[in-house]
């Protein structure tokens, strides 16, 4: 089924026009002879339409259309014959035709006019020119034009070449002038139970809350003397029930234009008398406000209780007989499986009830604070879509949220509903929808019009509101069950990719790209290093790559928003007012009324960006271990606003980012100190050797570059002596950096003092012990080399628990250059030696670290025979394609990476150069 509801103006006849041939015309009955003086001749204030599929449940939604829709007119007198007529002439369509149906209801000042058509035109009706028999009653088809003869004020047929069309209207039953409501006669056993003489109170109090009038009936039935009371406060008087949910006190309630409802009133006695009273606010010539109050006792509440809006016969008994629920009776059947099309066909309907131009609705938030907008129709929804009101307190607050309230002008009384500033409603109606007594939302109708509302409208609203407030509640509830689902799987897998990361930057894109589109259209992350430093810009996104930029030029011209560490979103408005004073301005450009356009194809760049921007801007704080070290801020496009949900799951996000970032801060920092040490324990560049090529490769294992571990050196000791070192301390960390670091600025030290290889590494050895608990043992390779003038070079090489360096030859042959030695900062007592081999031209000597020969793969390890292997191919390549060829064999060796640093020392003896 399809529908459309067009209130007010004239229906669009979708009969043919123009050139088209006119619709032939046959009219059935007496009725039929005033046929062209019928409802389109009047003013129609509104319209309905519905199209139903050729299938048998058409005709129950068909009756459920009309019903529905002559209800929410005020209709109610009409609706029997109404649902009767359709019923009949919906049955002939879909079932005896066999098209679908269009069902069209028109209302106008006097009646409603119904119009039913099919797409069987040949199946015509015959013309009655004397009295016809129209058929037997107790025949399946043809009663509908029978009983519109019947029932209806005038009916009639209308064909065209594709449609044929049966239509009838039903005038609205006379009431007599001035009567609001009536009840039917009763008899006198059902009358309201009364005092043989009912007393009203007429009570009046001013504007502070006193009595200033307290008439006779007050005194019967209180106890006081009007001298008694007048002056004192109500408040002193009045037992006032606490509903829960409801904050709503007598102060309050003294001050909304019209209340009614039950309370106390204590009396001379002492006793606190039930009591029903109804408040009117009123205003005297000199424009002071004072609250009438009419109070009766409760079981006389009848006298003054304004009668509720009656149920239609037809709404507790279907045409199948079985009772129909009257949440379906407001919403219609099927009711929307989802909350937003339940609220949007809740504000739809509400609004065609009161033949209201506006309708909205709002739903409270969990503490019951603040209303958030929903859904509404007549109004920019767009705008005001998950927009928020406070209800109780603070500016533009939503005062009148819970309980039922009748605005005549808001003109008067501008900001009482805040969601209408500006739209040019005047009057409203709003009733709030409470489950159990708590408040779960707000209903209102409005009207471009003043005074279009009164105290009936309100009970009738809210007869729909009580109907509706628990599906509504479901639906609402079973939405935030999904959400809090798809919040705690977004947060799952948001903290997993933020746990596997350390990089800085690559946190900031992550964090950025899990809000867009998810949370927000666009997103920033400000960073600040430290308290002293002023929030950078630092990452910009949004869902459309081309406003990128855009939007981070805008955002570096204004003020980064402030770093408050207080938890929670908070509105930043600097963006959506720096876009728009840009767009104003580069629109004013445009047209010849400001600054001369330099440039006029950034004028569409910028008025983009005004509403990529332009929308709802919030910011949270990213605070890790007690500080604010950066700030997340989302975005929407104009006229948006977040819903509390998107809030609140940013909000957690945003605590996992920010620690996310100070970790990877943290690392970032720890990361280069390391490495900062690193290189200090490293010589920062190579003496250049007459005649001997040098080539150096370290590689540290590794992510973060751990400090410590292997070291080498090369340092002149004097003119033409050489000392080289390579060494692995055991372990890695701030101790074996510590060991690291003395050991090769001891060496240095030591052999510029003209020591010997063995007694250098005995005072080094000495120096590791003195170190106590922090000493490492060591293994070190140290050797001195003196260039000869036959362009050999001599090598006095001492080798304590290190591999062994590597002799390569000319003729390929490998051979080791030195013998083992014990290791050092293990025993005192050392007896080490030197051992001295010459180089010949073209030798090459390789020292390594254990990194290279332990190199494993799986059981296998490369060990001293495959580095002597791999080294055999070296002959006649230089230092560097020697050194080359001996890292790219280990890196093959096995496909994990290394687990160990690895150093390799490669010197060739290219012999001297002669001039």
């Amino acid at each position: 089924m399809t529908t459309g509801l067009h209130p007010g103006g004239p229906p669009q006849d979708p009969r043919p026009t123009g050139n088209q041939p006119l619709p032939r015309q046959e009219r059935v009955g007496e009725a039929a002879l005033h046929a062209d003086n019928r409802t389109r001749s009047s003013v129609i204030t509104a319209r309905a339409a519905a199209s139903f599929d050729p299938v048998g449940r058409s005709v129950a939604t068909a009756r459920s259309f009309v019903r529905d829709t002559l209800q929410g007119w005020g209709f109610a007198d009409i609706v029997d014959d109404a649902v009767v007529l359709t019923s009949e002439l919906v049955t002939n369509a879909v079932v005896h035709a066999g098209t679908s149906a269009d069902v069209l209801c028109l209302r106008s000042d006097d009646g409603v006019r119904i119009e039913v058509g099919d797409r069987y035109p040949e199946r015509e009706i015959p013309l009655q020119a004397a009295a016809v028999n129209m058929g037997n009653p107790d025949r399946e088809g043809g009663r509908g034009l029978q009983l519109c003869a019947a029932l209806a004020g005038r009916w009639g047929v209308d064909y065209t070449p594709t449609h044929k069309q049966v239509w009838f209207q039903l005038d609205l039953p006379e009431r007599p002038v001035g009567t609001r409501t009536a009840g039917p006669s009763l008899p006198a056993e059902l009358l309201p139970l009364a005092d043989g003489r009912v007393r009203v109170a007429v009570v009046q109090i001013d504007r502070a809350g006193a009595i200033n009038a307290w008439n006779e009936d007050a005194e019967e039935l209180f106890g006081y003397a009007a001298e008694l009371v007048i002056g004192k406060p109500l408040t002193d008087l009045a037992a006032w029930p606490h509903t829960p949910g409801t904050s709503t006190g007598i102060v309050e309630a003294l001050q909304l234009s019209r209340w009614e409802g039950s309370y106390g009133v204590r009396g001379a006695s002492g006793r606190v008398i039930p009591v029903y009273a109804s408040h009117l606010r009123v205003r005297d010539t000199g424009g002071e406000p004072s609250t009438v109050c009419l109070l009766v006792r409760e079981h006389e509440r009848a006298v003054l209780q304004t009668p509720l809006r009656g149920q239609s016969p037809d709404a507790t008994n279907s045409a199948e007989g079985q009772a129909l629920d009257p949440f379906e009776v407001f919403i219609g059947s099927p009711a929307p499986d989802d909350l937003d099309g339940l609220l949007q066909r809740t504000v739809e309907r509400a609004r065609d009830m009161l033949d209201a131009d506006s309708a909205f609705l709002l739903l409270a938030t969990d503490d019951e604070t603040e209303l958030e907008v929903r859904a509404s129709t007549g109004l920019p929804s767009a705008r005001q879509r998950f927009a928020r009101v406070p209800v109780d307190a603070g500016p533009g607050r939503y005062g009148s949220a819970r309980m039922p309230a009748v605005h005549d002008d808001l003109t008067a009384v501008p900001g009482a509903v805040p969601l209408l500033s500006g739209t040019g409603m005047r009057s409203v109606v709003t009733v709030p929808l409470k489950v159990e007594g708590r408040l779960t939302g707000s209903l209102g109708v409005a009207a471009e019009s003043p005074s279009r509302y009164s105290n009936e409208e309100a009970l009738r609203l809210q007869f729909a509101a009580d109907r509706i407030a628990l599906a509504v509640e479901s639906a609402r509830l079973g939405e935030l069950e999904r959400l809090r689902r798809g919040s705690l799987s977004f947060l799952v897998e948001a903290s997993d990719l933020l746990a596997g990361t350390l990089d800085r930057d690559q946190t900031l894109a992550l964090m950025a790209q899990m809000t867009i589109p998810t949370l927000a259209t666009w997103c920033a992350v400000y960073t600040i290093a430290d308290q002293a430093s002023e929030p950078y810009l630092s990452y910009v996104l949004h869902e459309d790559e081309d406003r990128i930029d855009g939007v981070k030029a805008l955002l570096s011209k204004i003020p980064p928003p402030e770093p408050i560490p207080t938890p929670g979103a908070r509105v930043w408005s600097a963006p959506a007012q720096a876009a728009h004073e840009a767009a104003l301005r580069t629109s004013m450009r445009s047209l010849g009324l400001g600054e001369p356009a330099t440039v006029s194809s950034g004028i569409g760049t910028t008025l983009a960006t005004a509403s990529a921007v332009g929308g709802e801007t919030v910011v949270l704080p990213l605070v890790a271990r007690n500080r604010v070290i950066g700030m997340l801020t989302l975005g929407k496009p104009s006229d948006e606003h977040f819903r509390q949900e998107i809030l609140e799951l940013a909000e957690d996000l945003s605590r996992r980012a920010a620690l996310a970032l100070d970790n990877a801060r943290l690392y970032s920092e720890r990361t280069a100190i390391s490495q900062s040490l690193q290189r200090s324990l490293l010589p920062p560049d190579l003496p250049h050797i007459e005649g001997v090529e040098v080539e150096v490769i370290y590689r540290a294992a590794g992510e973060g570059n751990e400090v410590g571990g292997d070291f080498y050196d090369l340092f002149p000791i004097r003119d033409g002596a050489y000392g080289f070192a390579i060494g692995d301390v055991c372990g890695t960390g701030p101790n074996a950096a510590a060991v690291t670091g003395l050991a090769r600025h001891a060496l240095r030290l030591l052999a510029r003092e003209g020591l010997s290889g063995p007694a250098v590494l005995e005072r080094l050895n000495s120096a590791i012990l003195d170190e106590g608990a922090r000493s490492r043992f060591l293994t070190l390779l140290y050797g001195e080399l003196w260039p000869q003038e036959d362009g050999s070079a001599l090598l006095k090489v001492v080798c304590a628990g290190h591999p062994l360096p590597l002799r390569l030859r000319q003729d390929g042959t490998v051979e080791p250059a030195a013998e083992p030695q014990p290791l050092l900062g293990v025993m005192e007592d050392l007896e080490l030696y030197e051992q001295t081999v010459t180089l010949d031209p073209g030798d090459v000597l390789l020292c390594v670290t254990d990194g290279v020969t332990e190199r494993r793969e799986g059981t296998r390890m490369l060990g001293d025979d495959g580095l002597t292997d791999v080294l055999t191919t070296c002959t006649g390549l230089t230092a560097g394609a020697v050194a080359a060829r001996i890292m790219r064999a280990v890196e093959r060796f096995a496909s994990d990476a290394p687990s160990d640093d690895m150093a390799i020392l490669a010197m060739r003896v290219a012999g001297l150069q002669k001039d």
